[in-house]
């Protein structure tokens, strides 16, 4: 989302921007990367601006407000887990949940110890292993068993607040891609996307103190729940501010 101007601590209200695109999502690598990995169709980035300053004490705030407001409901795409078709919102919500997600990665570097860690060779190649399931995943390589194998021997390579770092999910979601996904052998196409993805989607600036780049977006994983049949029906989204 882009930010706002500042504004007295009213309801934050939104406008729909789709003149912004996201480049990452539809070069033609890209794009090639998702059809083999069976992911294409399968994820949007929309953009809205808001009319004050976001601030963090006011998370749930911002997103209610959100999820409520009349240029949201109409604009706010959702993928049918049913129909498999983009469809929008079309309805107010009637519970909202939103975890922090942490953003606090400025470098690739932060996958070396895959290499360091034999997970993938100096060329490039993910070293493979013996196939096992990790419901739904086949587990045929070091690199999904790191992601997915809890009790494996490389697991604790990453830690569990590394884990939840957005940069790692955004990399992980990739890894396993779709239900029809095609594996990649080499590791490179799974860093560069990541790579294209995060700088489209994080903000950065430079401290003016330090000198120092530093990122200045928030990442929320935001759980929506609509009434479907006198049901709550939860809606997931990730939300960059």
């Amino acid at each position: 989302m882009a930010a706002g101007e500042p504004g007295d601590l009213g309801v934050y209200s939104f406008r729909f921007l789709p003149q912004k695109t996201f480049q990452s999502l539809s070069t033609p690598q890209t794009t090639s990367r998702l059809r083999q990995w069976s992911m294409l169709g399968r994820i949007e980035a929309q953009a809205f601006g808001f009319d004050q300053t976001f601030q963090a004490y006011r998370k749930d705030d911002f997103v209610t407000a959100f999820f409520k407001d009349p240029n949201v409901i109409p604009n706010l795409k959702l993928l049918s887990e049913s129909s498999g078709e983009w469809l929008t919102l079309g309805t107010e919500v009637k519970k909202i949940e939103a975890i922090n997600v942490p953003c606090t990665q400025l470098s690739m570097s932060f996958f070396n110890r895959l290499y360091d860690e034999a997970i993938v060779r100096d060329n490039g190649y993910i070293v493979k292993c013996l196939d096992s399931f990790c419901d739904p995943f086949l587990i045929s390589d070091e690199l999904r068993k790191v992601l997915l194998v809890e009790d494996s021997e490389k697991y604790e390579v990453f830690s569990q607040p590394e884990r939840e770092e957005f940069l790692f999910c955004l990399f992980k979601h990739l890894c396993l891609g779709g239900a029809l996904c095609q594996y990649e052998d080499v590791i490179n196409p799974y860093l560069e996307t990541t790579k294209l993805i995060y700088k489209d989607l994080v903000s950065v600036r430079k401290n003016p103190q330090t000198k120092k780049i530093q990122i200045t977006s928030s990442i929320f994983k935001v759980t929506a729940y609509v009434s479907v049949g006198g049901n709550l029906q939860p809606i997931n989204l990730i939300t960059c501010y």
